[in-house]
């Protein structure tokens, strides 16, 4: 079984940054692409940025593009990263880590969670 681990997450004030990083372990597999997404209390969960993994493209919902870079490093083992600048209040949510195996119609497997909470 595939687990995807994030990390980074926690505290910052408005206007500073933190990065996320995700990790693949146990069985191999592989990825089409890779994504972020957040939620929010009472609101649905959305996509951030995606990655696809073998041309590198990205893409960014409006709401993060040109605050938010998504990046990726060793990339047998599915590792990714969310670099988030300018935090805002609104960025407060709960962020996830997801990977779309090859073959899937969408992402179908996800990381647990990590808090990120910014201050105003």
């Amino acid at each position: 079984q595939v687990q995807l681990v994030e990390s980074g997450g926690g505290l910052v004030q408005a206007g500073g940054s933190l990065r996320l990083s995700c990790a693949a372990s146990g069985r191999t597999f592989s990825a089409y692409a890779m994504g972020w997404f957040r939620q929010a209390p009472g609101k649905e969960r959305e996509l951030l940025a995606r990655i696809r993994w073998a041309n590198g493209e990205t893409y960014y919902a409006d709401s993060v593009n040109g605050r938010f870079t998504i990046s990726r490093d060793n990339v047998a083992r599915y590792r990714v990263h969310l670099q988030m600048n300018s935090l805002r209040s609104e960025d407060t949510a709960v962020y996830y880590c997801a990977a779309q195996r090859v073959g899937a119609a969408s992402y179908d497997t996800w990381g647990q969670g990590t808090q990120v909470t910014v201050s105003s």
